[in-house]
């Protein structure tokens, strides 16, 4: 259940993180950003927030859908759960890559930058998602 939990977690920095912290004055409503900036923090935010809704819906998958014998219940928390972990990791580790391209930074100079603030953000939630999954599989 703690797995669950976890990653429930991580569901919910991924449904509520990106849209809290970029649409705002920094990113989306930025007027030194062009549109095409603001298409991809758009594309970035829908992709944060169907990624937690998935996270979420198999993280719980096996506890709302019943199989109706242990032999299918018990794949279908194995791989709901990995699924789970997936999502629930991709978008911090692409996060975490996005540093390294070149010209990139994790905050902008007119609000403090340069610096990547969200890796520990970034870490943080991706850890929650493979621990998730970890202590969920552990659990048998």
């Amino acid at each position: 259940m703690l797995g669950k939990i976890l990653l429930t977690i991580d569901a919910l920095g991924l449904l509520f993180g990106a849209p809290l912290a970029d649409y705002n004055h920094t990113h989306m409503f930025n007027p030194r950003w062009p549109p095409h900036a603001k298409f991809h923090n758009a594309q970035t935010i829908s992709l944060s927030v169907i990624l937690g809704g998935a996270t979420l819906w198999y993280a719980w998958q096996s506890s709302i859908m019943k199989p109706k014998t242990p032999v299918l219940a018990a794949q279908l928390k194995r791989e709901s759960l990995r699924v789970a972990a997936f999502t629930g990791s991709i978008y911090w580790l692409a996060g975490l890559s996005a540093i390294l391209y070149p010209g990139t930074m994790g905050l902008d100079p007119e609000f403090g930058g340069p610096g990547f603030p969200q890796r520990p953000i970034f870490i943080g939630f991706a850890c929650l998602a493979l621990t998730g999954w970890f202590l969920e599989s552990a659990e048998g």
